[in-house]
């Protein structure tokens, strides 16, 4: 039996050795030392609640080779709990797949998904329509240096996904054993170690490039087939069945389809809707992405003890609400750049993206307010307008050049005028940014809540509001403005062998959400059907 031994505090000078040490004496009330063996680091964490006193919270994981002299209620108020099995059951179905099976999409769920079933034999075809890490990588760096967008490789479309251009954070709200799993392939496929016992693990751009890379290779060596700058244009139906897909590269039988779309494939969502597709609009949010200096990130959060070797770069995650809306950061890159984000000719868009290291001068983050159904008038078709519109005003607001709108903190919450960035440099597009009025672009209730988040920020991280920061808009594509109706089966409601999944299809938000849902999307078609 492995049990994990929780909540250790030590300094941030301790080893690893005092943390063995303390959860051997507490093992040692339940077990005999002889039964206590393979002790590793599961989880590290740090708090820095009180800044006077910074400290590294360790899970340790231990095999026991007997029954524990206590229950388990005993041993949880020791802080001491059986290790979750994070491994995937696998049951096989008896129906059979005439054709292969075809993913639409290589973002994490995609490959997870493409991934399982190349491991079991159903050798899987996965169309993208963006293009590989390299030449992904190149047009990308087209756009942010020269002006020149891909519309369909580019920061949202492409091997990876749009996590590929991200901080890589593989932190997630729900709550399920493939979770872990999912790191530990992550980590098999070149993720680095720490990963695997950090409590917000993170790749970062250039690993996660690596990664996604590798898992390509495994699926092709496999039996699997990936067509990168593949474009799904329409799927053939009989019968409830999708029989094929059609591409610009020409038509593709299927035994199943699994649709692992992207948040922004707006006009494959117009195609779905066309051949009956059950979609309904979802909540969704909308913002700008805020700058600081990483340094004053980390003196608020670390107070002296700021810039200490051991101690990662500083990073937050906040919320609030003002009345019924909800404000909050979201994918904050600590080290990392704003990145241009567009895929549509015409609109700007903001991301972010940190490497590995984190290195950067800038922190940076997504402050979204939350729109809901009732603020665009309750369709999928005004959900997509919403954000489109948004990102157009953008784009004619900074001069039609791909400049991103941006503004001084200081001048946003009325504090100060006219006032050009100085002390924090806007890192869009290397500072190819048009300063002006946020309130030309957004909606009166999103500047008038986010002035709220930022007032209510200041409190909980010191300087936040600081006058000096930068805000660079706008940011639209944070989650899928929609949801494809599937049933328990994994199944688009009305359709017999059609899977929507994954971030774009409304049921995931992040790389480790949207990799699991791939997971158990595989699960459920090797459910019904055997492999070929």
């Amino acid at each position: 039996m492995v049990y994990i031994i929780q909540n250790i505090k030590l300094s941030i000078e301790a080893s690893k050795d005092e943390a063995f040490a303390i959860a051997k004496h507490r093992l040692l009330k339940f077990f005999p030392k002889n039964a206590i063996s393979d002790m590793a680091i599961y989880k590290t964490s740090v708090d820095a609640r009180k800044k006077d006193n910074i400290c590294f919270v360790y899970s340790v994981s231990a095999q026991t080779s007997c029954v524990a002299r206590a229950d388990e209620k005993t041993l949880a108020k020791e802080g001491i709990v059986p290790m979750t099995d994070d491994s995937v059951q696998i049951v096989f179905g008896e129906n059979e797949m005439k054709e292969r099976p075809v993913i639409v999409g290589f973002g994490p769920c995609g490959m997870f998904c493409a991934l399982i079933l190349a491991e079991q034999g159903y050798r899987p075809l996965v169309i993208e329509r963006g293009s590989c890490v390299k030449k992904r990588t190149e047009d990308v760096k087209n756009f942010s240096e020269f002006g020149i967008l891909n519309t369909e490789s580019n920061i949202q479309f492409g091997a990876g996904g749009a996590g590929t251009f991200s901080d890589g954070k593989l932190v997630t709200r729900i709550n399920d054993p493939k979770c872990g799993y999912v790191l530990s392939e992550m980590h098999r496929f070149g993720a680095p170690d720490e990963i695997l016992y950090k409590a917000k693990p993170h790749i970062g751009t250039d690993y996660l490039k690596k990664v996604v890379e590798n898992i390509e290779k495994e699926i092709i060596r496999l039996g699997g087939e990936v067509f990168f700058d593949t474009k799904l244009e329409d799927i053939v139906f009989v019968n409830g069945k999708a029989v094929s897909v059609r591409t610009n590269r020409g038509e593709i039988p299927c035994g199943v389809l699994i649709l692992a779309l992207g948040h922004s494939a707006r006009d494959t969502f117009r195609m779905l809707g066309k051949h009956g597709l059950s979609m309904v609009p979802k909540s969704f949010s909308v913002g700008v992405r805020v700058e600081h200096l990483q340094e004053d990130i980390d003196r608020a959060l670390y107070g002296n003890m700021a810039g200490h070797p051991k101690l990662p770069k500083g990073e937050y995650n906040l919320s609030c609400h003002n009345g019924d809306r909800g404000v909050y950061t979201f994918c904050m890159c600590p080290g990392g750049q704003v990145m241009a984000a567009a895929s549509e000719e015409g609109g700007v868009v903001t991301n972010g993206m940190s490497n590995f290291l984190r290195d950067g001068k800038n922190a940076n983050s997504a402050v979204a307010v939350s729109v809901n159904p009732a603020d665009y008038g309750e369709t999928v078709e005004n959900a997509i307008a919403f954000q489109r519109n948004l990102e157009r005003r953008a784009y004619e607001t900074a001069g039609k050049t791909y400049a991103a709108p941006c503004q001084t903190m200081g001048d946003f919450l009325g504090k100060t005028k006219n006032s050009e960035p100085f002390a924090i440099l806007p890192s869009y597009r290397n500072g190819n940014v048009t300063m002006t009025a946020l309130d030309q672009v957004l909606p009166a209730f999103v500047s008038e809540s986010l002035r709220f988040g930022f007032m209510n920020f200041d409190k909980k991280i010191k300087g936040f509001a600081r006058n000096e920061a930068i805000l660079t808009g706008v940011e639209t594509r944070t989650s899928s403005p929609l949801r494809i109706l599937r049933n328990e089966e994994h199944l688009a409601i009305g359709f017999d062998n059609l899977y929507p999944c994954g971030e774009g299809a409304g049921y995931a938000g992040g790389i480790t959400s949207a990799a699991v849902d791939g997971i158990k999307c595989a699960l459920a078609i090797m459910k019904k059907y055997r492999h070929l």
